[in-house]
């Protein structure tokens, strides 16, 4: 049986423009787009019509899972709850990250990781989920135990992007120690003592085990056809290292001259859409807007805050005369989707996944009015 949705009166977000128009819905897919408004069909009020956003990097799965220190929430209740801010955000395809290596000071333990990618697969086979939810799995190289963490999922399908990370201090985020000792002495409460001693520790372990492990994980990722993305680069060695390991999806680079080396190279530059809402980074790192301005931003990520990645695409076309409202949206729907081979979304394009987003916004921050996944309404 056939089903049919009409969407008329609408500001209708193309790839290079936009246009007022109606869109068809069948069966799932985009089946026709027209200018002009339709004799029949869901009135749109002249709201805007985009494609449902794909967000290849967030962390709020985690803060569901892990609310508190040392609090595990019910794996399919933090689930449920991450899905409904997704989908009320207007994300319509999540890249989970699920984070792999620990040490006695943070992260999972072995298992954990993998018993959230097993309730996610029952959220799915059950039909509890809005969006279409896959898998990134956040490497730290320089933990000891991550290699024993990434061998849990060597045959799950839904892993489709993996980054290969180093937060150890002197180096990519925390090239100075200023943001660092803010982000773990006083964020912790740690003594003098303890601090020097966390330092230590880390830096130890980086030095043992990063490069073996990343090129132990870019291998097992290339054998497996899984997107590798870099992260936090910040020298042109960075960028050379991740061109030769097939590097596809360049994460929150830390300098102008990462994120142009990585542009150029082909790599897909992935900045954070709350760097562009707050005007700047929180780590004190370069600001997406100037990449942006240099034309070498190419993917924005939500990160931590959901619905920033519906609001950031209109910051920069606001602020940023050369950077129109069609070429804003393509970095939160077809260039993440492509980056990551996901050539049936991301775009208003008949044939492709009905995966849209209603959008009522003339000034001021944007409103989520509805929202559908392969024709159906989710939210």
């Amino acid at each position: 049986m056939t089903t049919e949705t009409i969407l008329t009166n609408a500001r209708l977000v193309l790839e290079d423009r936009v246009i007022s128009g109606n869109i068809v819905l069948r069966d799932g897919v985009i089946a026709e787009i027209a200018e002009g408004n339709s004799a029949t069909g869901v009135d749109m009020e002249g709201d805007y019509v985009i494609p449902g956003l794909v967000e290849l990097h967030t962390d709020h799965l985690e803060a569901h899972y892990s609310p508190r220190p040392g609090v595990r929430w019910d794996a399919m209740s933090a689930i449920q709850s991450h899905d409904a801010q997704i989908a009320s955000s207007g994300i319509t395809t999540v890249f989970d990250c699920l984070r792999l290596g620990s040490d006695a000071d943070d992260g999972f333990e072995v298992g954990e990781m993998r018993a959230i990618a097993d309730a996610l697969a029952l959220a799915r086979a059950e039909n509890r989920l809005r969006a279409d939810h896959l898998i990134h799995l956040r490497c730290e190289v320089s933990a000891a135990d991550v290699l024993d963490h990434f061998a849990d999922f060597l045959t799950d399908t839904q892993v489709r992007l993996a980054s290969l990370m180093d937060h150890a201090p002197g180096q990519r985020q925390f090239q100075t120690m200023e943001q660092y000792t803010l982000y773990y002495k006083v964020k912790r409460g740690l003594t003098d003592e303890a601090f020097a001693h966390f330092i230590a520790r880390r830096q130890a372990a980086s030095a043992r085990y990063s490069d073996t492990h990343r090129q132990a994980l870019a291998s097992a990722c290339a054998e497996r056809g899984i997107t590798v993305a870099s992260h936090d680069d910040a020298t042109l060695d960075h960028v050379e290292e991740a061109i030769g390991f097939g590097v596809r999806l360049a994460e929150f680079p830390t300098s102008i001259e990462a994120a142009q080396a990585s542009h150029k190279a082909g790599m897909s530059v992935l900045m954070g859409a709350p760097n562009v809402v707050r005007g700047g980074s929180h780590s004190g790192n370069i600001a997406a807007t100037d990449l942006a301005r240099a034309g070498v931003l190419d993917v924005l990520s939500s990160d931590y805050v959901p619905f920033s990645l519906i609001q950031a695409p209109f910051v920069l076309a606001d602020e940023i005369e050369e950077l129109d409202l069609a070429t804003a949206i393509r970095l939160v729907t077809a260039t993440p989707a492509n980056t990551v081979g996901l050539d049936d979304r991301g775009s208003l394009t008949p044939g492709k996944r009905a995966d849209l987003v209603r959008v009522r916004r003339e000034t001021g921050i944007p409103i989520v009015r509805s929202v559908w996944r392969q024709g159906e309404r989710v939210a």
